[in-house]
């Protein structure tokens, strides 16, 4: 079943846990973590996501674009977050080793994360131990981009690979997602979907939520 996780990073920050709420009949929530390094943005850290823990029992799904991430895993963690993306690009291999075993340790599910630039292929050295993989179908850093179709072929490669090396892994779209969107990543080969604006941006999350899901 394709699940769909709203990102906070189109909510209204003002009425967070009001707009928490509005998307509660989604699956996930999406709580993308900017350290105005990796990515020239900057949004939230470790006291929001200990917050958004205390007003939600949804599953969290934190996004962390940012630069060797390794540092911030248990904090994270500590704080309430169910599963954390780290970006490839964010470090080195043995830095991204390290990550994933400090969210091993810490009992939270394991993810990496491509920007477009990024080769399919580079996930293959830790797939095997993997949860989750998140193709970005947009550049990371801002929300309410448009969708890049050339990425579809991206999520193909990537849904090919966990089929070969962990079948149980999901793979998860974030960019640009709206209902038409939607249909194509999951024919690719997603399962898992982020949304932003296509949620928070209409009249009725619920409606726009249950569109996503076809």
């Amino acid at each position: 079943m394709v699940k769909i996780a709203p990102s906070i990073l189109s909510a209204d920050f003002v009425n967070l846990e009001r707009d928490i709420r509005r998307v509660s009949s989604a699956d996930w929530l999406h709580v993308d973590v900017m350290d105005g390094m990796f990515v020239p943005n900057i949004t939230i850290g470790v006291p929001v996501v200990k917050s958004i823990r205390k007003c939600t029992d949804m599953f969290l799904d934190v996004h962390l674009m940012i630069d060797k991430p390794v540092r911030y895993i248990e904090a994270f963690a500590k704080a309430g977050a169910d599963l954390l993306s780290v970006h490839l690009e964010a470090d080195g291999p043995s830095g991204i080793a390290a990550a994933l075993r400090a969210m091993e340790d810490c009992g939270v599910k394991k993810a990496v994360a491509l920007r477009p630039i990024t080769s399919p292929r580079a996930v293959l050295p830790y797939l095997e131990q993997l949860d989750m993989v998140l193709v970005m179908t947009v550049e990371p850093g801002f929300g309410g981009q448009s969708f890049m179709a050339d990425q579809l072929d991206t999520i193909r490669q990537v849904r090919s690979l966990i089929r070969q090396y962990n079948p149980a892994c999901r793979l998860e779209v974030d960019g640009g997602i709206n209902p038409e969107t939607a249909r194509r990543v999951v024919a690719a080969g997603a399962d898992t979907l982020v949304a932003g604006s296509a949620v928070y941006g209409a009249a009725d999350p619920a409606l726009a939520i249950a569109a996503l899901r076809g």
